[in-house]
C-alpha cells in the first residue's frame, strides 16, 4: 500500500472514559466508540468527533479542557492509558495524534488524579491550586525600574538560559498528576528557580520559598519522594534540578532565619 493510500485509511477506536457529573457526584467509566478516525486527527479532534455523535444522539458530550490546541497553554489535561498527556515525549495531549494508535485499540481516558485537583466534570479538574501557588510567591514586588533599567542590569548567559529553562513550564499540572504523592514540587521548583536565578528575584528569595512551601501544604499537594515521574510526564521537559534548587533555597532561608534569631538573641544579651 502506498503512503498516499494509507493516509486515507480510517480506524475505529474503543474509548473507556471517566464520566462524573460534578465534584460531589460519584464517577464511573463509560464505553464509547470513535468511528472513522484518520491518522491525521489529533487526540482532541477525535474527541470532537465522538462528542458530535453523542450530541446527535441526544446524549451529554464528554467534558474536557482545551484552548490553544498548539501545545502552549497546557489546558488539555487528561490521563491517557495511565499516563498524563498520553506519554509521547514533550507532547501535550492536543499535540498527540491518532497515528500513534491503530484500528481496534482500547484507550482509557481519565482526569488528573490528585487531591489538589478536584474533578469539576468528567475530564475537567480545578487546577486553581497552581494559581494560588503563584499568588503566594510567584512574583517580584521590589522596584526594578523601567525597561532601560532592566536592560542595564548584567545577567550572564548561563543565568539567563537557566531562568528561561525554568520559565518554560506552562502550568498544565501533569507533574502533579504523574506523581504518586500528588506533589507540586516540579511546578513550584520551576517558578522559584526562574526568579531565584535572576538579580531582580534574589532580594525576596527567603520570603518567597517560605510562602511557596506553605502554600503547597495548604492546597493539598503531597511531598516529593524522588520518583521522577513528574519530569517524565512534563510536556516541556522541565528538569528535576529545579526541585533541587527549591530545596537549596529553602535551606538557605532556614539558615538566614536561624542566623537572624541568633543575632537578635546576642543583642538582647
Amino acid at each position: 500500500m502506498s503512503a498516499h493510500a494509507s493516509d486515507h485509511k480510517t480506524m475505529n477506536i474503543k474509548l473507556i472514559v471517566w464520566r462524573q457529573d460534578g465534584p460531589d457526584k460519584p464517577g464511573r467509566f463509560e464505553h464509547y466508540e470513535a468511528k472513522n478516525i484518520t491518522p491525521h486527527h489529533s487526540f482532541l479532534e477525535m474527541l470532537d468527533v465522538v462528542n458530535e455523535d453523542l450530541i446527535k444522539a441526544g446524549k451529554d458530550p464528554i467534558a474536557f479542557d482545551h484552548d490553544c490546541r498548539e501545545g502552549i497553554c497546557g489546558m488539555c489535561s487528561a490521563v491517557v492509558n495511565g499516563i498524563p498527556h498520553g506519554g509521547q515525549k514533550r507532547t501535550t495531549l492536543c499535540q498527540l495524534h491518532m497515528r500513534k494508535f491503530k484500528d481496534g485499540d482500547v484507550i482509557y481516558l481519565e482526569p488528573w488524579r490528585a487531591r489538589a485537583f478536584p474533578v469539576i466534570k468528567d475530564l475537567i479538574v480545578d487546577r486553581g491550586a497552581l494559581d494560588r501557588l503563584i499568588q503566594a510567591a510567584g512574583w517580584v514586588s521590589v522596584h526594578t525600574g523601567g525597561v532601560p533599567d532592566g536592560n542595564a542590569i548584567p545577567v550572564s548567559k548561563r543565568a539567563a538560559d537557566y531562568a528561561m529553562d525554568a520559565a518554560e513550564c506552562i502550568g498544565c499540572g501533569a507533574c502533579v498528576a504523574a506523581c504518586p504523592n500528588g506533589a507540586g514540587m516540579l511546578f513550584a521548583g520551576a517558578k522559584l528557580s526562574q526568579l531565584a536565578e535572576l538579580p531582580q528575584g534574589q532580594v525576596e528569595a527567603p520570603e518567597r520559598v517560605a510562602a511557596m512551601i506553605t502554600a503547597m501544604a495548604e492546597n493539598g499537594f503531597g511531598n516529593c519522594s524522588n520518583h521522577y515521574e513528574c519530569a517524565a510526564a512534563c510536556p516541556k521537559g522541565i528538569d528535576v534540578k529545579f526541585i533541587a534548587r527549591l530545596n537549596r533555597e529553602f535551606l538557605k532561608a532556614l539558615a538566614l532565619e536561624k542566623a537572624g534569631a541568633l543575632e537578635q538573641s546576642a543583642k538582647a544579651e
